[in-house]
């Protein structure tokens, strides 16, 4: 059965997952992207920036599991582009990754201002829904054909389908280093975590993968 995934979430160990001071020259934040650089050292993280080589094993087998049955994401207007308030020029962004986004299906960017849908190379569009998370999900599902769902960021998105207890898989990436600063998944979440229990935990030579599943029906 389908369902909704937060996939290769890095966390540093002081639990930011982003960064302070955002904005377009480091829409990571200062030092964050510190956090995914396990990511680029793999061989599948490589492939997806159009380059050669790369490491095997645990974090290239546990990232390339990221995209298998997936249909849809969906994700903040801050993960979408650093454009506050109304939209002032349609097409002037589309996104951060260039002209053949990563996802190659369907993506749902939660925005508060009517954006028309954009289609890319690859097969990636982004679709802009301004009715709330319960509506990006519906919308999700549909165009997800029976695969899973990813909700992949930012945290504040994150956050929200936790406090809704719409996340059945929730996969973190413990990144060792301090971040001191910046922006927390687990800022006053609002969430039971006794509805999830750990299913997996394994560590790489640099980052712990932690798989928690929920337990209880919603």
């Amino acid at each position: 059965m389908p369902c909704v995934r937060v996939h290769g979430f890095a966390m540093s160990i002081d639990g930011y997952v982003a960064g302070p001071d955002q904005d377009l020259d480091h829409p990571l934040g200062v030092n964050g992207p510190r956090l995914h650089e396990w990511v680029w050292s793999t061989q599948y993280g490589r492939k997806m920036m159009g380059e050669a080589g790369g490491e095997t094993g645990i974090d290239n087998e546990v990232i390339a599991q990221r995209d298998q049955r997936v249909g849809a994401t969906i994700m903040g207007r801050n993960m979408y582009g650093p454009i506050r308030g109304p939209w002032q020029d349609s097409d002037a962004w589309t996104g951060w990754w260039g002209d053949n986004p990563p996802f190659h299906h369907p993506v749902f960017a939660l925005t508060h201002f009517p954006h028309p849908s954009i289609e890319m190379k690859g097969g990636t569009s982004f679709h802009f829904v301004e009715t709330g998370i319960e509506a990006a999900l519906d919308r999700a599902f549909a165009a997800a054909d029976g695969q899973d769902v990813v909700v992949g960021g930012g945290a504040a998105t994150v956050r929200q389908y936790l406090s809704a207890r719409l996340v059945d898989d929730l996969h973190l990436v413990v990144v060792p280093i301090l971040l001191g600063n910046g922006e927390r998944l687990f800022e006053n979440p609002g969430v039971d975590f006794n509805d999830y229990a750990c299913v997996d935990h394994i560590g790489s030579s640099t980052v712990t993968h932690v798989h928690l599943s929920k337990v209880t029906a919603t």
